[in-house]
């Protein structure tokens, strides 16, 4: 089930000008150039940044994605057309052999029930040629990062274009882990109009994820650090089995 932020068209709307600032997905890009794939499964692609930053470096891409307000701003973005877009999830995927499946930001931690989890590394893994990889990232619950989510730390106004000030913060209304609920309040300066979303992550255990993996099929390569929040969260690198 997608949250508010990217199925409610005004929020889909804000998702870009508030996070501009997408250097990590430098990451997984470099890892798409180091596995030398050329097809890739952009799992959760949102408004289509990462999508079509590989689509432009000549990769074939497909992006799936369960917000169709998203995926329609992603569908309007200059070079669209070189990316096969899907609205819906993993857990049923046309037939495709990609080389690299990806979800990026908190795509994997935003699929918070245990079953859907489940059923999302079984559609990647079909979706996966022999030998094909599954990257992505989890932050790590011993860091207790919601801890940095309340108003006084995450408070920003950030001007958008057509819309004007939008003052936005984040605050925490649960945690019960391994689940975690907040509230993300957008406030539109010009009309006094407030907006709110209200997603809930899952922290699992570093030894749940590669426990889980290895229960669907894969081998776990490597297990990094995320550049971008060095000792936060655990990027996974995971191979589909391939037979001898």
């Amino acid at each position: 089930m997608a949250d508010e932020a990217y199925e409610d068209p005004r929020l889909a709307a804000l998702y870009d000008p508030l996070e501009s600032d997408r250097g990590d997905l430098d990451v997984y890009a470099d890892v798409a150039q180091e596995l030398k794939a050329h097809q890739v499964l952009d799992v959760g692609c949102g408004t289509g940044t990462f999508a079509l930053l590989l689509a432009n470096r000549g990769l074939q891409v497909t992006g799936v994605e369960p917000a169709a307000a998203s995926l329609d701003i992603a569908r309007s973005k200059t070079g669209s057309d070189r990316v096969r877009w899907i609205h819906g999830d993993a857990t049923a995927l046309p037939d495709m052999q990609v080389d690299l499946a990806t979800m990026t930001a908190n795509v994997a931690q935003a699929i918070a029930v245990p079953e859907m989890w489940e059923s999302t590394l079984r559609g990647v893994h079909a979706a996966l040629r022999p030998g094909g990889h599954l990257v992505f990232e989890t932050r790590d619950p011993d860091r207790r990062a919601w801890r940095e989510w309340n108003r006084a730390a995450t408070l920003r106004t950030v001007a958008v274009e057509g819309v004007g000030d939008v003052e936005t913060w984040v605050e925490v209304t649960d945690v019960s882990l391994p689940l975690v609920t907040f509230r993300h309040t957008y406030v539109l300066t010009a009309t006094g109009e407030t907006l709110t979303s209200h997603p809930t992550l899952r922290f699992r255990e570093r030894d749940e994820v590669t426990a889980s993996l290895t229960a669907h099929g894969y081998v776990v390569e490597e297990i990094r650090d995320a550049p971008d929040r060095p000792g936060k969260e655990f990027v996974f690198l995971a191979r589909r089995h391939k037979p001898r």
